[in-house]
């Protein structure tokens, strides 16, 4: 999995698995979550997004499986 570091006040990195759909996000206060069935484009979406915070938020967070693995 590739993970880009990226500039937001909530998350610090993000990595995609295509194969799987399986996109992670370590946040800045801790913790990292690997939310399962995330379609490529809303991936997409969301690194190119102007506010990745918000858009997680709205978009991401309560709408695919998700496990906290550290």
């Amino acid at each position: 999995m590739e993970r880009i570091a990226i500039r937001s006040r909530d998350i610090a990195i993000v990595g995609y698995e295509p194969e799987t759909g399986t996109l992670e996000i370590a946040f800045r206060s801790g913790g990292v979550y690997h939310y399962s069935g995330v379609p490529e484009e809303i991936y997409k979406i969301l690194m190119c997004a102007h506010s990745q915070g918000t858009y997680f938020e709205h978009v991401i967070k309560h709408q695919y499986p998700y496990k906290k693995i550290s």
